[in-house]
């Protein structure tokens, strides 16, 4: 690349995270078949042959040379190989008055191997590469695709994202003489990956005392849904009623026993709040005694009080949507019969 090189710090620091210190260090040449590797088993949808790690590897070896046009930040693995990493590649485009050097970077790569997740390892590697780009490589332009599941991680780290934006991937020239398909037209999976409807998932419990009144939450980092169900986003591989379980754990020092009872499933479309619709399962966490709700242990950093209310009560102090959507689960526990609830809207109050 003709800009100004800037040479890689390559010796580990130590960022705090998940209680400890943890060893992220700059990626080197010598890292470029592990970072093949990381891409290929937990970011592509099926995974390169032995061919492609080699042709990939001596593609980006040379590009993570100063001179080159790849950063990346890495954590090494105890058992040998890399526990996470995060590739980004640098490249010109035309100047602006939020970008005047002219660079921008992909984030190209971000992978941990399931036995190291949970532990703050994606940040940390993101977060170094994100200083590094910006603080030494002087790119203002960062783009990146994120899943459903990483997108929270990011927009902590400052990306945003909208809904009329649509990434389209061409690969191929198109054929002005072919004709138009008369059936069904196949594509290779991960492209038709990225044509599909993305969703975010999440799964919560509903809880009344012994007098059939709700039990809420208030919720300290959300104004616009004060009273929240117990409950949250699924992490990756969690099946629904687990994540209601380890949520209940998480957020009330409670664990439901089940077996699950679906109480009701609920849809939202996209907005401009957030990007991708939501999935949510409602399960049935039975009465509470008074000693029991007594007992609840709040996580500070997500709810400061948990109350007990009658139905009609909660109406003045909820959103139009969440009162309707906590009727209709109460409707569901009183009657036996599963609600169906579509109309929780990002963009409806």
């Amino acid at each position: 690349m003709n800009r100004e090189t800037a040479p890689l710090e390559t010796t580990g620091r130590q960022l705090s995270g998940a209680g400890s210190a943890l060893p992220v260090r700059a990626a080197t040449a010598d890292d470029a078949e592990g970072l093949v590797r990381m891409r290929s088993q937990y970011v592509l949808s099926q995974p390169l042959s032995e061919d492609w790690v080699r042709l990939c590897t001596a593609e980006l070896a040379p590009r993570l040379t100063p001179e080159g046009d790849a950063r990346a930040f890495v954590i090494d693995d105890p058992g040998g190989g890399l526990a996470a990493c995060a590739l980004g590649l640098i490249h010109p485009v035309l100047p602006g008055p939020a970008y005047p050097r002219g660079l921008a970077a992909r984030v190209h790569i971000v992978a941990t191997r399931p036995g190291a997740r949970r532990r703050g390892y994606a940040r940390a590697v993101v977060s170094a590469l994100l200083d590094h780009l910006s603080g030494v490589e002087h790119v203002t332009l960062f783009e990146l695709h994120a899943s459903a599941e990483a997108a929270p991680l990011y927009r902590e780290l400052g990306f945003t994202g909208s809904p009329a934006l649509m990434r389209m991937t061409r690969l191929e020239e198109p054929d002005a003489t072919r004709a138009p398909a008369s059936g069904p037209v196949w594509m290779p999976l991960e492209q038709y990956a990225e044509t599909v409807p993305k969703a975010t998932a999440f799964a919560c419990v509903y809880f009344t005392d012994e007098d059939e009144r709700p039990l809420q939450l208030h919720s300290v980092y959300s104004p616009s849904h004060p009273w929240q169900l117990v409950g949250g986003t699924m992490d990756l591989g969690e099946r629904p009623w687990e994540t209601a379980v380890r949520e209940c754990r998480e957020e009330i020092g409670l664990t439901p026993t089940g077996p699950p009872r679906l109480l009701a499933a609920v849809y939202g479309l996209p907005g401009a709040p957030w990007p991708y619709s939501t999935i949510g399962m409602v399960f049935d966490g039975g009465r509470l005694s008074a000693a029991q709700i007594q007992a609840l242990t709040l996580n500070p950093q997500e709810h400061d009080e948990a109350r007990v209310l009658p139905l009609d009560s909660w109406r003045a102090l909820m959103p139009h949507r969440d009162f309707e959507r906590l009727s209709a689960i109460d409707a569901a526990r009183r009657t036996g019969v599963a609600a169906y609830f579509d109309t929780w809207d990002w963009d409806t109050e």
